[in-house]
C-alpha cells in the first residue's frame, strides 16, 4: 500500500504488537523479563500462551480481550497491553481484567492455595500520571499503608509510559532499555536501526517481523485503519478538553468555576467520544475494538 511507507512498520500498532509479542512466546517472556519487577532467581523460563479474550463465567458480566495474556508453565500469570491514548477508564480495565484472571484460575472445587499471582505489564504510548518529567516506571502492590515492605503478593501493576522513557536513565538494566528503545524509536520513518538493537538477538528476531515486505495487502490496510482510529481517538479527547474547558467557563460563571469546568470538559469529551465511535462502527470496527480505542463501554458502544 502506498500509504504504509519506509522498510518498518511501528512495533506499537496493534497488529503488530501481537504478531511480535503474542505469537513468538520467547520474546514474550523475553520482554516480561526484562520490564516486570521479579526477584532475582524467580526470572521466566518458559511461558505458553492463554486466549485473550477474557469471558465472563455469567454471561451478564462484562466480556473483554487484552493483547497478550500468558502464563509461565505450572505458575504465574502475565497480562500486556500497549495502549494508544491514555483515559481514565484505562486503569479500571487494568484492575478488571487482572482481577478476572486470578478468578479464572480456579474451578468451583479447587482449593485456594492453587491460585498464582497475576502480573498486568502496561505499555503507555502516552503521559498519563501526574508524576515527574523522568518518571516513565510505575510499579503498585497491594501493601500494607502503614509499612509499604510488606506485601500481599497475588496482584502487580506495572504502567510504563513510553514518551518519558530516557535510555540513560536506566543504564544498568540492558534488556529492559533495548525493548523500549525497540518500542520508541523504530516506526515507518527509521531510515537506520540502531547497532545495539540489530546485535541482540530477540531485538534483531523481534524487528525481522516488523519488516513491511512480511505483511500483505489486507494486514497492511488494517495497520492503516488502526493509526487512523488513533489520531481520530486523540483528536476527540483533544477537541473535548477544549470544548469542554470554553464550556466549563461560562458554567462556572453561575456555578463555580472549578465544578462548571469539570462537569463541561466531561461532557465535551464524553460526547467526542461517542460521535469517533460512530464513526469507527459505521466503518465496520468491532465493538471491542472500539472500547478499547475510545475508553467507552462496550454496553455503550452497542447502542451507539
Amino acid at each position: 500500500m502506498e500509504g504504509v511507507k519506509g522498510k518498518y512498520l511501528n512495533p506499537k500498532a496493534d497488529l503488530t504488537f501481537k504478531k511480535i509479542f503474542g505469537e513468538h512466546e520467547d520474546l514474550a517472556m523475553s520482554l516480561l523479563n526484562a520490564l516486570l519487577p521479579l526477584d532475582e532467581g524467580k526470572q521466566i523460563e518458559h511461558v505458553e500462551y492463554l486466549t485473550p479474550e477474557m469471558v465472563p463465567e455469567n454471561p451478564g458480566k462484562k466480556n473483554s480481550v487484552v493483547d497478550v495474556r500468558c502464563r509461565e508453565t505450572g505458575g504465574r500469570h502475565f497480562i500486556v497491553e500497549m495502549q494508544m491514548n491514555w483515559n481514565n477508564e484505562f486503569q479500571q480495565r487494568v484492575i478488571l481484567n487482572s482481577a478476572k484472571a486470578v478468578v479464572k484460575q480456579l474451578g468451583t472445587s479447587e482449593d485456594y492455595s492453587l491460585l498464582q499471582p497475576v502480573y498486568a505489564l502496561n505499555l503507555i504510548n502516552d503521559v498519563g500520571f501526574d508524576a515527574g518529567p523522568d518518571e516513565f516506571y510505575h510499579d503498585y502492590a497491594i501493601v500494607n499503608v502503614a509499612h509499604s515492605d510488606r506485601i500481599i503478593e497475588g496482584l502487580r501493576f506495572v504502567f510504563v509510559e513510553l514518551p518519558k522513557f530516557k535510555p540513560q536513565t536506566i543504564a544498568e538494566k540492558k534488556m529492559m532499555v533495548l525493548w523500549l528503545r525497540f518500542l520508541t524509536e523504530i516506526d515507518r520513518d527509521t531510515a537506520e536501526i540502531p547497532i545495539e538493537l540489530l546485535e541482540n538477538p530477540d531485538t534483531s528476531k523481534a524487528l525481522k517481523i516488523l519488516e513491511k515486505s512480511a505483511y500483505d495487502e489486507k494486514e497492511l490496510y488494517a495497520y492503516e485503519y488502526y493509526w487512523d482510529a488513533v489520531y481520530n481517538e486523540r483528536g476527540a479527547i483533544r477537541h473535548g478538553y477544549k470544548q469542554g474547558m470554553a464550556q466549563g467557563m461560562a458554567q462556572g460563571m453561575a456555578q463555580g468555576m472549578a465544578q462548571g469546568m469539570a462537569q463541561g470538559m466531561a461532557q465535551g469529551i464524553e460526547q467526542n467520544r461517542c460521535e469517533n465511535a460512530r464513526r469507527m462502527k459505521a466503518d465496520g470496527m468491532s465493538a471491542e475494538l472500539i472500547a478499547k480505542y475510545t475508553g467507552l463501554a462496550i454496553e455503550t458502544v452497542n447502542s451507539l
